[in-house]
């Protein structure tokens, strides 16, 4: 199987609905061997043009994951982002927001982590949190001390749908190309992981009662995706679905999405100049001596 990104892509305007995106597809490696051959291949794909990022200094890049829990958010980011520069390359984990965040509006605690140009940032949960598990406990809303008005159900997530899709389109305007991917996950294949967790000694700690608490709101969390997705999916941002059952299939999907969109940016070496070249001629023939 090739990976096509755009197999994968919600276009703009498209109303999604999840049962019919699958979370299971033919894998792309035929052996363990292989898998990592490819991963590899795409590691190293990935590390030279992060490196023409960083030179060329035009373009930022922020990909966005999202997902149930268990879906793979942490392998993925371990996995295919293993051969980047750390110093180009920052990743952000947004969770509960702190009292002094509630404060500001929903975009401010993780517009302060945006990437600067020539680097890459990875946020691990997003803004997306605030039309995702917000919508699904509405007391969490009630707790950002928004005016009343604001409360009214079917216009705040409208309002805050556009005022994504404003920043994200602020941002494509000012260099920052965003890749936002869906890890989807069955709901099966999270119970079989989340056993895994519990038998596994060393997985314990990433097992969590709150988890399988969550699990009760799979429906209402499938249709807050299924808006979020459709809503905020354009052709400057657009919104991935990868499926997410097979982690290691996923790693690669995911992998060749990125490379994609780093391969797509008109991106080149800084020129050296004649008179810098005649510089270095120089300042060589000095440590010849």
């Amino acid at each position: 199987m090739k990976i096509n990104p755009r197999d994968f892509r919600v276009r703009e305007g498209d109303e999604v609905n999840l049962d019919k995106w699958p979370t299971k597809v033919e894998r792309v490696y035929k052996s363990k061997q292989q898998y990592r051959k490819l991963l590899r291949e795409h590691v190293e794909q990935l590390s030279a043009l992060q490196q023409l990022l960083y030179a060329s200094n035009s373009y930022a890049i922020l990909l966005i994951l999202q997902a149930m829990d268990a879906a793979g958010k942490d392998g993925a980011i371990k996995h295919v982002m293993s051969g980047i520069n750390p110093q180009g390359c920052q990743v952000f984990s947004f969770k509960h927001p702190s009292a002094a965040e509630l404060q500001h509006d929903f975009l401010w605690r993780t517009t302060r982590d945006l990437p600067e140009r020539g680097r890459i940032g990875i946020f691990n949960r997003s803004y997306y949190e605030e039309v995702l598990i917000t919508r699904v406990h509405p007391e969490i809303l009630r707790s950002e001390g928004l005016p009343d008005a604001l409360h009214k159900e079917k216009t705040v997530w409208r309002d805050r749908y556009r005022s994504i899709s404003n920043l994200e389109g602020h941002l494509f305007g000012n260099g920052t190309r965003i890749i936002k991917i869906f890890l989807h996950l069955s709901k099966e294949e999270q119970r079989k992981r989340f056993l895994e967790r519990i038998d596994d000694p060393e997985k314990n700690w990433k097992f969590s009662t709150a988890d399988v608490e969550e699990r009760k709101f799979w429906k209402d969390y499938m249709q807050a995706y299924e808006e979020c997705l459709g809503a905020t999916s354009t052709t400057d941002a657009p919104w991935y679905v990868v499926p997410a059952d097979d982690k290691e299939n996923a790693r690669l999907i995911v992998s060749q999405i990125v490379l994609e969109a780093l391969g797509g940016l008109k991106m080149s070496y800084p020129k050296v100049s004649d008179e810098r070249r005649h510089e270095l001629q120089r300042i060589r023939e000095r440590l010849a001596e």
